[in-house]
């Protein structure tokens, strides 16, 4: 009988034959629910948590006795060397044998394992987890690393919009829960420089363009993304809530998100992190789930600004099959290390400085550390219509995506199909409606009219920036948050996300900095150069 119980748990792998090791089980959320129904925000008023469509217990499932033995030998050890460390440092320990990229891979995965099994503490910020990751990390042992600015042997977590051959790419639908499909560009550009593809995060369905007035991070294969700074309480701003709340919990070392309008520069700064928006067209779209091909982009999410710039030199750079992409140039490391930010002139808005005390904190300590800054009002633009790209290009760009990307298996085609389907089972399916799918299909444009549009608000958007960055000759301006998001979206401008700190209620709060196109290089400039001296980043309790 000893005998056959220990052959059913080496083929079942059965979480209970390892006492260290739990298994998730969905609990009555009902009393936290109901609770919620309360918050001031209405977008925190959650009508589920957890998902009814995804095992959380396939995470882990075939890594429990490398999780146990860690957990008893080398986590505690590790910590010190592998918490809100920066990619060069983590690079130096693994040159210094402190550790390798096995133990750096199984340490994320503990990690993933401790808070998202926690039911007190669990943030659903993972969909799926790459099941040849440790594998993969111990043929990085082999090949060896001396640059400590790589990419190389380094986890990373993508937007599960973002395809990965390995496991499917979701947009957080049930209708793509099996969508296998082919790498992105910006896959097979770290898969290419040796980055290990650690697994894919939650997000805001389809890209936050699903239901109307719903919360930022649900998604019905990964329930609600919580925050960590104020779990049910704090907003994990969205679309890219999962990459946010996983990077800031050190679930990972750093993570891919997207953005159409804020996707990224908001989960960034609802996280205490460096988000970068990128130009459109430096960074490819191809393989990536699509909103719209006017304005899409993915960029690197970080702790810190200089993981943030190797992220970017690893994804950035030409593919013929992007229209919008451009070959342009990497960031220069030792020019950002040796930048004196003497001549440097930036505008900042009168609005928010009277009225945000955490911008206020940030623009007055620039200002003692010699910057010179300009008070600004912004222009007056007609902005218009500025939703009616999104639906436009949505209607199109989805159905082309699924028709080249999607995997043959699938029973939706575009977004009336995926309506359809969805409606065979709302409860699980599309809980909180489907609401902008519904008003894409029901309100379309002329293509005339379209692209006058188009280009009408990338011109107001323009206007937007050029005014002020010209009259007053500046190299950027700074805003807070994911605010005038939509105008650096329409005008093509890169953002960057500095954060700056907690409020009050222990929301982070994040210090925006946009440039004209292709001024990536001056926005990391001005960004690392604030992050040394200001220090914003707090991390949540669970990575103290």
């Amino acid at each position: 009988m000893k005998k056959i119980l220990i052959i059913a748990c080496v083929l079942l792998i059965n979480f209970s034959c390892n006492k260290k090791i739990s298994q998730w089980e969905n609990y009555n959320e009902e009393v936290e629910i109901n609770t919620n129904k309360t918050n001031k925000n209405p977008k925190l008023r959650f009508k589920r948590i957890q998902s009814i469509s995804n095992d959380k217990n396939n995470f882990i499932r075939g890594f429990e006795n490398q999780i146990s033995d860690f957990l008893e030998k080398r986590y505690e050890t590790l910590k010190p060397y592998i918490l809100e460390k920066s990619i060069p440092e983590l690079q130096q320990s693994i040159i210094d044998k402190n550790f390798n990229y096995y133990e750096l891979t199984l340490f994320y995965l503990t990690r993933i394992y401790l808070i998202e099994f926690d039911k007190a503490n669990y943030l659903n910020s993972i969909i799926s987890i790459n099941k040849e990751v440790l594998n993969q990390a111990k043929l990085r042992d082999m090949e060896g690393n001396s640059d400590i600015y790589s990419i190389f042997g380094i986890p990373i977590l993508l937007k599960d919009n973002i395809g990965f051959e390995t496991l499917p790419t979701t947009a957080g639908a049930y209708s793509l829960r099996k969508n296998y499909t082919s790498n992105s560009f910006v896959t097979e550009q770290l898969i290419e420089q040796g980055a290990l593809i650690l697994g894919k995060t939650n997000l805001s369905e389809w890209a936050n363009y699903f239901c109307s007035g719903c919360p930022n991070g649900y998604s019905a294969l990964g329930g609600q993304t919580l925050n960590p700074y104020g779990r049910k309480i704090i907003d994990t701003g969205g679309s890219s809530s999962g990459s946010g709340v996983a990077t800031t919990s050190n679930l990972a070392s750093v993570s891919l998100g997207s953005e159409t309008s804020g996707s990224i520069l908001s989960p960034s700064s609802s996280n205490s992190l460096v988000g970068m928006k990128p130009t459109i067209g430096n960074v490819s779209r191809s393989g990536i789930i699509p909103i719209s091909s006017t304005l899409d982009t993915a960029g690197p999410m970080t702790r810190n600004v200089i993981d943030n710039i190797i992220v970017y030199n690893a994804i950035n750079g030409y593919d013929s099959d992007d229209t919008y992409s451009k070959k342009n140039e990497d960031i220069n490391l030792s020019n950002i290390q040796n930048y004196k930010p003497t001549d440097i002139k930036l505008g900042y808005y009168k609005d928010y400085y009277e009225n945000d005390e955490e911008y206020k904190s940030a623009i007055d300590f620039l200002k003692d550390n010699g910057i010179n800054l300009i008070q600004i009002v912004p222009p007056k633009v007609n902005f218009n219509g500025f939703i009616k790209i999104l639906d436009e290009d949505m209607r199109i760009d989805l159905k082309k995506y699924l028709s080249s990307y999607g995997n043959e298996s699938l029973e939706v085609s575009d977004l009336q199909s995926i309506i359809d389907y969805n409606n065979l089972d709302s409860i699980e399916r599309s809980p909180y409606g489907q609401g902008i799918f519904k008003k894409i299909i029901k309100d379309t444009m002329a293509k005339g009219e379209f692209l006058k549009l188009k280009s009408r608000l990338m011109s107001e958007g323009n206007k937007f920036y050029n005014t002020p960055l010209d009259k007053y000759d500046l190299d950027a301006v700074l805003s807070i948050n994911y605010f005038q998001s939509s105008y650096a979206a329409a005008a093509h401008n890169p953002a960057l996300s500095i954060p700056i700190g907690l409020r009050d209620n222990n929301e982070p709060v994040g210090l925006t900095i946009i440039g004209k196109s292709n001024s990536e290089q001056r926005l990391y400039e001005i960004g690392y150069f604030f992050e040394n001296v200001f220090s914003g980043r707090i991390p949540p309790e669970n990575s103290k």
